[in-house]
């Protein structure tokens, strides 16, 4: 059995004094991941939050809110920052999952396409098996910059999916997450 981790990326208070946060994906999401926290927890598997910090407003240190959301109440095995998309480049999480034997990693947390995403391709590409649970990750309408045509959320986490699934990742609902960790 391969050595696994969930990481919770950027599930932080900046997000929520961003334009673009809007609370109907919310509950869902909040329900999604806090199942997804409370089976890693109970089968074993370190969770380890990822803050994101790059001095821009609401995601600067000196915000005071680059912070878990208040909502978040489990006790994370390690804390990483990073201060680009993705959570191994600059962060330390890389060399804390080689000393504790980490091999697979379950992908979590906001911005679905973003953080979420990038970790996943550069995790593959470092040779991690990853689980992509699109159910426990959040993200916002986008709109494009030439057509202006509105992305919604579930057309963004539909073409995360797509390129992800096979090439850099297995797509996974939280049950099947845990089902896999239980193994």
């Amino acid at each position: 059995m391969k050595k696994t981790a969930l990481l919770v990326i950027d599930a932080q208070e900046s997000f929520r004094h961003r334009p673009y946060w809007k609370e109907d994906e919310i509950p869902a999401f909040q329900d999604k991941l806090q199942q997804l926290i409370a089976g890693a927890e109970r089968l074993g598997a370190p969770v380890i939050n990822i803050l994101h910090e790059d001095g821009d407003a609401a995601f600067s240190a000196e915000s005071g809110l680059v912070r878990p959301l208040e909502w978040l109440r489990h006790r994370p095995a390690a804390t990483f920052v990073k201060h680009v998309h993705n959570a191994l480049t600059d962060s330390g999480l890389q060399p804390w999952l080689i000393r504790h034997g980490i091999q697979r990693l379950i992908v979590s947390g906001i911005r679905t396409e973003q953080c979420c995403e990038t970790t996943t391709r550069v995790a593959s590409d470092l040779g991690y098996e990853v689980d992509f649970v699109t159910e426990a990750t959040l993200t916002f309408a986008m709109t494009h910059p030439h057509s202006s045509q509105v992305f919604s959320p579930a057309e963004i986490r539909a073409k995360t999916e797509l390129v992800l699934a096979g090439r850099f990742a297995d797509i996974v609902s939280v049950e099947q997450a845990l089902a896999k960790l239980a193994r």
